[in-house]
């Protein structure tokens, strides 16, 4: 399982970007759920995954993994934060969404617990775990390969 999700993770990171931005859009251009600041920060990292794992997907660059995990754990640091202050009271700055829709707002909450930030806090996790298995399958990858150099009397490392 472990080795699928190395080879395989790039893929579904991409599929479960486009399903948060498609999510997303639905929330805000379907049902007009209007966003509040938070949300719209977890958009700003979120949206651009979608295209970023999609090129990665397609060329099969899986390097890019590096580049989506600060993206992908600073998004998921805001949704925690944003689940946190629907959820428990007290906490959080009630000044930080003073203007405009405020962050409190649950337009959804199903079973109690789902929320729309813990949705996106699912999502930016899935995509951060998907991104360790494929840096993981990388290092796996250059181990390999520097054994079998070091393996064939012919073939001297350089650098």
């Amino acid at each position: 399982m472990t080795r699928w999700l190395q080879d395989y993770g790039l893929y579904f990171a991409w599929v479960v970007a486009l399903v948060a931005t498609t999510g997303s859009l639905i929330y805000s251009e379907v049902l007009g759920f209007v966003p509040c600041k938070l949300c719209w920060f977890q958009r700003i990292f979120m949206y651009p995954l979608v295209v970023v794992l999609g090129i990665a997907s397609y060329r099969n660059d899986r390097a890019i993994a590096l580049y989506v995990l600060p993206l992908s754990v600073i998004g998921a640091t805001i949704a925690l934060y944003h689940y946190l202050e629907q959820k428990v009271p007290g906490f959080g700055n009630p000044a930080f969404c003073a203007q405009g829709v405020p962050c409190t707002v649950q337009y959804i909450n199903w079973l109690g617990f789902i929320t729309i930030p813990f949705q996106s806090l699912v999502a930016f996790t899935l995509i951060t775990l998907f991104m360790v298995a494929v840096v993981r399958g990388l290092r796996r990858e250059r181990e390999i390969t520097d054994a079998e150099a070091e393996a064939k009397p012919g073939l001297a490392k350089e650098g």
